[in-house]
């Protein structure tokens, strides 16, 4: 029997934010959909890009909420009511000022961190009980626009290679060898 998983990469939505920090979960995502020739359509019900992609046996979404960072919350927790995920079964992948660039790190619970977009998650889903892959984008002084701007060119790389070695892992970080599956992902 395949499980149904959740996977929702936090961004802003608009041609202006496509390449800043803070689109580093919708990076995932797209390549994620990439990876596993999924498109991803508007869904207006859900103020959303979706899509649903058979993966190591088992049924993944990939959303994109199109409702700006700090309300990303409302879409995730309508595709779960609608499609019946359980949030142990979500994977939130987002920035994370924490990690340098190229550093990628797999948490399972917790709090929000100060992240507004985890903070809306956590009050929509009325639960912290979901993953996360958090991404690193490095850390500033003025934290606000180091997110909302794109990363210097080295950084990208790092990113980009960091999220191309995680793709491989999703269904083990939610399944039965994710111990395994986080050590290699944290080895790095």
């Amino acid at each position: 029997m395949s499980n149904r998983f959740l996977l929702a990469g936090l961004g802003n939505p608009g041609q202006q934010y496509e390449s800043t920090r803070h689109n580093a979960g919708f990076w995932l995502a797209d390549r994620f959909a990439e990876a596993n020739q999924c498109e991803l359509f508007g869904k207006t019900k859900f103020t959303a890009q979706l899509g649903q992609t058979e993966y190591d046996g088992d049924s993944w979404l990939i959303l994109k909420p199109l409702t700006f960072m700090n309300r990303s919350g409302r879409a995730v927790q309508q595709v779960c009511q609608y499609f019946n995920v359980e949030p142990g079964c979500v994977l939130v992948a987002h920035d994370e000022v924490d990690f340098e660039p190229g550093v990628m790190r797999f948490k399972s619970g917790g709090g929000h961190g100060g992240h507004n977009g985890l903070r809306d998650i956590i009050a929509q889903l009325g639960t912290a009980g979901f993953s996360r892959l958090r991404i690193g984008v490095g850390r500033s002084s003025d934290m606000i626009n180091h997110v909302l701007k794109p990363p210097g060119k080295q950084h990208r790389i790092d990113i980009d290679n960091a999220i191309a070695r995680t793709i491989p892992l999703l269904s083990k970080l939610m399944g039965e060898q994710s111990q395994r599956a986080i050590q290699e992902l944290h080895s790095d």
